[in-house]
């Protein structure tokens, strides 16, 4: 599978840190990209979180970074950041979220590393437009919900403002810097040249947002107001059945029509407000309420059941750790469970797409820190001398189980 894998020629340098540019670094892994984590001496400060086996190797640092080399260099160094640029002349993509005058001080603008590299495709991801007065604040996934508008939907439905659970910032915007990537490299295969990318964060999430919200206000002048009616409903939540929860989503004309017949109520479909979907979703919460009246007289099984029997769309509602025993995903071998060098087993996912009949599989285990240092800068022309003084020098760092090149 491996040589069918769209991204197998193309090598990216990841300067990115935390979870929103790893998360896109890791999309291309998996499509087949050869991806090498550019860390500082000390790692990547994701490693150091709790809880984990030993110190360096946490559980989500395991799983973003699959697929991935590590190499370690300082940046800041003068021959730590000559190694750089040289692994950039041999680079496909750069990704990084160092804030415009960071980069610049470090060497690694674009106007800088297209100098030795006219090809190279460069993603600069970051908290905000560097046009704007926000261009060199610091952004992290809390402040992006806030900014861009996701917190106050809470308080539209639940009367407060509220964080979204999952760092769903930095992953939204991680698909969008993976996209982005994939156009500019499609764009280099026609002209032969590369391109300077920008993701800010916060406008990715506000076109993010906006997108159903705007609604009426899309017009001048406004003809209606901000949110989607549907998605805003103060009823619109898992319904607690019998002995547990289900999503129970009757939408078609139809589905509506059986769901309210079982439940004693199928007149209503007779009500114009209720009869077409767009008039429907204007009374939603009158639909809505019927169905958290009507939940708890069915266990969740019998509701699936029933809503299945007839295209309603319904799921069980699923715990975190009701994850690992889905029957749906245990059908399509959705987990493995693959053993580590150094951390022993563990568990992992593959990727969800497929490509042909195969799916990319996660099969180089996460690496330590600056594990393939030696291994890529030998690729890039040193010699394990030189390699050895960069080391000596503190401008990289030699992994653990580095034993010489006299031994």
């Amino acid at each position: 599978m491996d040589e069918q894998l769209p991204l197998k020629s193309i090598k990216v340098l990841d300067l990115s840190s935390v979870l929103m540019g790893p998360y896109a670094t890791l999309q291309m892994a998996d499509m087949g990209a050869e991806v090498i984590k550019i860390e500082p001496l000390r790692g990547e400060v994701l490693r150091h979180y709790h809880p984990y086996k030993n110190p360096g190797m946490n559980g989500v640092f395991m799983n973003l970074y699959r697929n991935k080399k590590s190499v370690a260099i300082d940046l800041k160094h003068p021959d730590g950041n000559k190694a750089f640029r040289r692994l950039v002349t041999q680079a496909d993509v750069v990704v990084h979220n160092f804030r415009p005058s960071v980069a610049e001080r470090l060497n690694i603008a674009y106007s800088q590393l297209a100098e030795i590299n006219p090809g190279l495709v460069y993603c600069q991801a970051y908290g905000f437009g560097s046009d704007g007065p926000y261009g060199e604040k610091p952004a992290y996934d809390d402040l992006i919900q806030a900014a861009s508008g996701l917190t106050s939907m809470y308080q539209r439905v639940r009367g407060d403002q509220e964080y979204v659970p999952s760092m769903v910032s930095d992953k939204t915007v991680g698909l969008m810097i993976t996209n982005a990537v994939l156009g500019a490299l499609v764009a280099r295969e026609k002209s032969g040249k590369g391109c300077e990318i920008e993701v800010p964060m916060f406008e990715s999430m506000v076109s993010f947002n906006l997108m159903e919200n705007q609604n009426g206000q899309v017009f001048e002048p406004p003809i209606g107001e901000f949110g989607w009616t549907r998605t805003l409903s103060t009823e619109r939540k898992p319904f607690k059945t019998k002995d547990g929860f289900a999503c129970l989503l009757p939408y078609s004309d139809q589905n509506w029509r059986d769901f309210l017949t079982e439940i004693g109520s199928g007149d209503l479909m007779d009500d114009v407000k209720y009869s077409r979907l767009p008039e429907r979703v204007r009374h939603i919460d009158d639909l809505y309420a019927l169905v958290r009246e009507a939940a708890p007289t069915k266990t969740t099984s019998e509701w699936i059941k029933f809503c299945d029997d007839r295209a309603i769309p319904a799921v069980a509602v699923n715990d975190l750790p009701d994850l690992w025993s889905n029957e749906h995903l245990l059908a399509v071998d959705f987990f493995q469970t693959m053993q580590h060098p150094t951390e022993g087993e563990y568990k992992t996912w593959r990727s969800p797409f497929r490509f042909g009949d195969a799916y990319p599989v996660g099969h180089k285990p996460a690496p330590t820190l600056s594990q393939d240092t030696v291994t890529v800068l030998s690729s890039a022309g040193y010699t394990l001398e030189e390699i050895e003084l960069l080391a000596g020098s503190e401008a990289i760092l030699l992994p653990k189980d580095y034993v010489g090149a006299t031994e």
